[in-house]
Parts: C-alpha cells; structure tokens; sequence
C-alpha cells in the first residue's frame, strides 16, 4: 500500500504552526474570522499568504492589488531565499519580541515583519532592473508603515525591527543577519556623498531605540549600541557603544546581543 504525501503544510513547520494559531484564533475571535481566513486559512503555502498579505498592504489607487500580487508571486517563484528569510524574520521575532506570543502575530499585524518582507520584494525587483517598481514599493512603505529602507541596500536574514517607526536605512548601508533594532534607527550618509556613504552592520548587532550610524563605518559583529546614540566611528566586533558621540563604554556582555536584547549598560563591563 502506498504511502500518503505529506501535505504542503508537514513539510513547512512554520506555515503548519500558523495555519493552527489561525483556526485557533477564529474560534476565540469569530469576528476575526473573515480577516484570519482571507490572510491564511484560505492560502496553500507560507508564500501565497504572505503575497496575499503585502499587496493587500501596499495596493493604492496607483497600483492595484491583483497586479502587486502577481509581482510577488513572480518574485517567490523566481527566488525562494525570499520567502526563507521571511520565515527566518518570523522566527527572530517570536523569539524575541516578548510582545510576541503566536508566529500569526507578525504575519497579520506586525509592521516591522510586513516592513521588511515589503523591502525584500523591492530589493528583488531592484537587482532585475525594475527600478521604478522598486521605488514605488519603497514609497508605500515609508507612507504606510513609516519604514524608509532604500531598495538597492542588503539586508540579511533573521532581521527583528520592534515598533518599526520611523526607520530610515540608506542605498548603500549593509545589515548583517540575525540583527535587532529598535523604533527610529537610522542608519544614513553625513552629507551630499553620492558613492558607498552608508553604514556596514555585522551580523548579530543590537541597535538601540533612537540611535543614529552615519556614514561608511562598520559595525563590528555582536556589538551593542545604545540607545539614542550617534555612531560616526568604526566600532570594533563585540562591543557596547553609547552617548554623542558614541564611545566605547564596555563589552558587548554577551555572545549575542541581538538575541538576548539586553540594553542595561551596567551589564556591559
């Protein structure tokens, strides 16, 4: 006797657990119900969800749903790493968002994760050449979402932006993976350069709520910077920065700042 396929839903864990939260959430919430099975329970895959979800999201006047959801769809087919980083975004939140309780969160309500999936597919349309495009995402998200990431920067996966509000991240900065950054972050040129002028940020960086990296400085991998700070320096890997101008105060006070999310400077020695 043949063995039964496994549906598409065993083979993705993560799509599996949010479509049980979802039926979950409809029996709470009857109300929600319209929304919880439009946004997943009606999808096959984590893929067509999130499609379904950004252009929902991102459709205007100027550009219809049904067309942004083509384009997506496309982008998924052509490019899976986009959808693995989705998952590996999703995943970086619920582990470190204490707000954070369900994977259906960030998919359904989240900013911060719809910010960044929305950036991803500009970023895609922007390395084939469909630099219009590109940008009219990019304007959409800033307008909705008060995130301002410009489509050619490179940006890892496994990326949590908590609160998302007034994000603004240059053309030529790069962000390593597993980064975490708090509400109004800017990670921007010092004047009117039009060459590589943006930060370079290494993998597993915590940057503070409020804290500003200016121009082609890097970031050293697992560094700490504190909040409200003003990074005009290279900052060597693993350590904890603070104040105007930002000065080396400590180390980083563990392996891995952008996990543990431990912004307490008095820990840092």
């Amino acid at each position: 006797m043949a063995q039964a396929q496994p549906s598409l839903r065993e083979l993705d864990p993560v799509w599996q657990r949010i479509c049980e939260e979802a039926e979950t959430a409809v029996t709470s919430e009857p109300l929600m119900g319209g929304l919880v099975h439009a946004g997943v329970l009606h999808h096959q895959s984590f893929e067509c969800a999130l499609a379904y979800r950004l252009s929902m999201k991102l459709a205007s006047s100027e550009m219809s749903e049904q067309i942004l959801r083509e384009i997506t769809d496309a982008a998924y087919f052509a490019e899976p790493a986009l959808t693995t980083a989705a998952r590996a975004d999703l995943v970086a939140i619920y582990d470190r968002d204490p707000a954070c309780h369900r994977f259906l969160q960030p998919l359904l309500f989240f900013k911060g994760f719809q910010a960044m999936q929305a950036y991803r597919l500009g970023h895609w349309l922007w390395e084939n050449d469909r630099r219009d495009l590109a940008y009219f995402v990019q304007m959409r998200v800033s307008e909705l979402f008060g995130v301002d990431i410009h489509p050619a920067a490179q940006i890892g996966q496994g990326i949590m932006i908590d609160h998302a509000h007034s994000i603004v991240v240059g053309e030529t900065a790069v962000v390593g993976d597993n980064v975490s950054m708090l509400h109004s972050v800017t990670l921007g040129g010092t004047g009117k350069e039009d060459d590589d002028r943006h930060p370079k940020i290494g993998n597993g960086v915590l940057i503070g709520a409020g804290a500003k990296v200016l121009g082609n400085i890097t970031v050293g991998h697992c560094s700490r910077i504190a909040a409200g700070s003003v990074v005009l320096e290279d900052i060597p890997p693993m350590k904890t920065v603070a104040g105007v101008p930002a000065k080396i105060v400590g180390e980083a006070g563990c392996s891995q700042p952008s996990i543990s999310m431990d912004q307490l400077l008095a820990k840092a020695d």
